[in-house]
């Protein structure tokens, strides 16, 4: 390769939640070689945007009915429900501000994008259209899901092309594989 040709190696990271600094150093971390030997690595950040109408069903389902009005569809008729849209996604916009921030701090390239609807078909879309070449999840554990194989990874793997790494924020990588992710 010439010293003008630049390789480009796009990964794009399906986030849960907002990139910690541990997060952003260790995702990096994974690219390190990669940087050394001359490869440009851009990350796109993917936040999707909580599901307001679920949120809402959730809180007003964990209620004891006792702690309720005679009715739960009379306490849900006082929800404004695109506030909590709303609220939802300017906490999505922050989160994937924050992300971005942190990533930036130890990487230059870098975007996001806050998306709604399924994620995994967002990553699929998003990964096709910048011919990205790795995917990295970045979730909490969800132990049940992971189980019947119904996370996120699970159904990235099935679903794209290019080879998927599920990392668990805010934990080290050593504490990764001491609870055998």
């Amino acid at each position: 390769m010439s010293t003008q040709e630049t390789e480009n190696y796009d990964v794009v990271l399906l986030c849960e939640d907002a990139l910690s600094q541990l997060d952003a150093q260790q995702v990096a971390s994974l690219h390190d070689e990669l940087r050394a030997e001359g490869t440009e690595v851009a990350y796109t950040v993917l936040l999707p945007v909580d599901d307001a109408a679920a949120k809402v069903e959730a809180a007003m389902s964990s209620l004891a009915a006792g702690e309720v009005m005679a009715s739960p569809a009379l306490a849900m008729s006082d929800v404004d429900l695109e506030e909590v849209r709303r609220e939802c996604r300017e906490r999505s916009e922050a989160n994937l501000a924050e992300s971005l921030t942190q990533l930036r701090a130890i990487v230059g390239s870098v975007s996001g994008r806050v998306i709604s609807g399924q994620p995994i078909d967002a990553l699929a879309e998003v990964v096709t259209e910048i011919d990205a070449r790795e995917a990295i999840i970045l979730t909490q554990p969800h132990v049940v899901a992971e189980f019947f194989h119904l996370d996120w990874t699970s159904k990235a793997r099935r679903k794209i092309g290019v080879p998927v790494l599920h990392l668990l924020e805010r934990e080290t990588f050593a504490e990764q594989g001491e609870s055998g992710v």
